[in-house]
């Protein structure tokens, strides 16, 4: 599905965009504006609905005074969400991030895929989440990008630790998500770059892990979870042994 319908996230003159298999460089941030970046990013990547309009306009003139290159990411993406069509917004988050498993929101399905170990990879995330003195109470897997950007935003002291700790574990997914909106020609990229310049560097080993998950795609081994947010289904069109193609 072409996304060239929708109005696109835009950067200042002589800003530069990245490539979509280039990592970003962090910029610096103090506490405050990562956590308001993050929680920015988690609003402005909810399935757009009229509370998510009303919350892009909220994000567009909280984040000005945050460093230019993420500042402008997600003014860009707030702008697109708040003057675009609602109904092809919305049939474009579906065919981006329900569709195109390359595209999904649910981290640990990068690294587990539909195997009996996402079950544990996802025990791991609600651990993380009481152990910051949160529950995950809003219909998601405690695993889902939104949700943990708002763990993020709200935790601090040693529960920021924790959550900064979390989202390092999952670079590669996250990267990998990065790099597929990237290439979709997504509006929602912005928040995913928006993201990736508040968090470390990418390593070596890192960027092997994504190199391999882009061509080989994560594990597949449905027993059991089909039917749940996030996870592969028994039989349907396109399926492959329940596993829809890596796209």
């Amino acid at each position: 599905m072409s996304l060239s319908f929708l109005p696109r996230p835009t950067l200042r003159r002589g800003a530069r965009s990245a490539k979509a298999g280039a990592p970003l460089a962090p910029v610096p941030l103090s506490d405050g504006d990562r956590r308001l970046a993050h929680m920015a990013a988690s609003l402005l990547l909810a399935y757009p609905d009229d509370a998510a309009v009303r919350a892009a306009h909220e994000v567009r003139s909280a984040v000005g005074h945050l460093p230019p290159p993420v500042a402008e990411r997600l003014t860009g993406l707030a702008t697109a969400l708040t003057d675009g069509d609602l109904g092809a917004l919305q049939a474009a988050y579906v065919a981006t991030f329900d569709l195109k498993r390359r595209c999904t929101l649910y981290l640990s399905y990068y690294a587990a895929g539909d195997t009996r170990r996402r079950g544990a990879a996802l025990l791991r995330f609600a651990e993380a989440y009481r152990a910051v003195g949160w529950e995950v109470t809003r219909g998601e897997l405690p695993d889902h990008l939104g949700s943990v950007l708002e763990l993020s935003a709200r935790a601090d002291g040693d529960g920021a630790r924790i959550v900064g700790a979390l989202l390092t574990a999952h670079r590669d997914g996250i990267e990998v998500l990065r790099q597929a909106l990237a290439a979709e020609g997504s509006p929602w990229v912005a928040a995913v770059e928006a993201v990736c310049l508040t968090l470390p560097p990418v390593d070596a080993r890192t960027l092997d892990r994504v190199a391999s998950l882009v061509a080989e795609g994560p594990p597949a081994e449905l027993v059991g979870l089909s039917g749940l947010p996030g996870f592969g289904t028994d039989d349907g069109p396109g399926a492959r042994g329940g596993v829809p193609p890596w796209t």
